[in-house]
């Protein structure tokens, strides 16, 4: 079966496609026929050797995927052979099969499409994590989204909203800042010609932000936590922009404000329970018309490179899939 491979750390035009052997599932594991997977900005870090989790050499990319379950391991009860699956593996899903632990699967609504199921884990359950567990967000607070239009960025934008906030998305284009609107943002901010500073502060009259959404980092992370209000919550989510940010520690006294970090990833293992009633929040939202999951761009399985590049170089608007088989 075809794979997209890691052999050796570096950027994705070092990735390999090539053939490796079908696997089979052992006790407690099932294998899954890959209709699509989700390519995640996590990808971008994990070929590098930048990540929290580092696979051993050499090994197929990607964190999770949608597919139909076509074998299965010794105690894998409660799924049978045609069932929809979403898959989240941290690595392994760039592929036309996969295995996994059967505690990394959720299954999926009849009426949910391959390719949306695939991108769907990750970046909702990402946001829905921040927003409900870490920020407490309530109806009425303001939330600010830096990378308002990215993977995450854009659920965030959707959740918030769906909570009963008022959000403002803030991103690098008037393009982004469309589709952040049109998934219901009600003010933006293009922090690459705006002062960012100085727009929060005048869309809260003064007041400043509830709660901060940051997969960003680098330089907007000061601007934005200035912009911040009293007892507010800044999410520490990633650091699309590159660079791990410095905050001075006398502005969250000042403020009275929190930093909280969001390890969704680390989440499902510690929380399974919580975890589990926040996909099927998710699901019941989904089915109920509530959630619209943005797809911008598909990709080939022999593309799986060129759809990490795009991510790196921030061209991703919602989810970027790789399509592998037909639905």
């Amino acid at each position: 079966m075809k794979a997209v491979v890691c052999v050796e750390h570096g950027p994705p035009e070092q990735l390999v496609v090539q053939d490796i052997p079908m696997p089979e599932p052992g006790p407690g594991h099932v294998r899954v026929r890959v209709h699509a997977a989700g390519v995640n900005f996590p990808d971008t870090l994990i070929i590098r050797n930048l990540y929290q989790f580092k696979p051993a050499l050499p090994f197929t990319v990607g964190a999770e995927a949608a597919g139909i379950v076509d074998a299965l391991g010794e105690g894998t009860g409660g799924l049978t052979i045609g069932d929809r699956v979403v898959v989240m593996t941290g690595h392994g899903c760039f592929a036309e099969h996969l295995v996994a632990d059967r505690t990394h699967m959720v299954p999926i609504p009849a009426d949910m499409p391959m390719d949306i199921a695939a991108g769907f884990t990750m970046t909702y359950g990402t946001s829905l994590h921040a927003l409900k567990q870490r920020a407490r967000l309530m109806p009425g607070e303001t939330l600010l989204v830096l990378g308002a239009a990215g993977g995450v960025g854009l659920t965030a934008v959707e959740l918030g909203k769906l909570m009963g906030a008022r959000v403002i998305a803030a991103a690098s284009s008037d393009e982004k800042l469309a589709l952040a609107r049109a998934m219901g943002a009600d003010e933006t901010i293009n922090y690459a010609s705006e002062d960012f500073k100085a727009r929060i502060k005048m869309l809260t009259d003064g007041r400043g932000v509830d709660v901060v959404y940051d997969p960003v980092g680098d330089r907007y992370a000061e601007p934005a936590f200035r912009g911040i209000g009293w007892g507010g919550r800044y999410l520490v989510v990633g650091f699309a922009g590159g660079m791990i940010p410095s905050l001075p520690l006398n502005l969250p006294l000042i403020k009275g404000a929190s930093i909280v970090g969001v390890f969704w990833g680390a989440f499902t293992q510690a929380e399974p329970e919580a975890h589990a009633a926040n996909m099927a929040e998710l699901m019941a939202w989904f089915r109920a018309g509530k959630l619209k999951p943005h797809v911008s761009n598909r990709f080939a399985l022999e593309d799986g490179p060129a759809a990490i590049r795009w991510m790196m170089d921030r061209k991703a608007m919602g989810k970027v899939i790789l399509t592998i088989a037909d639905n």
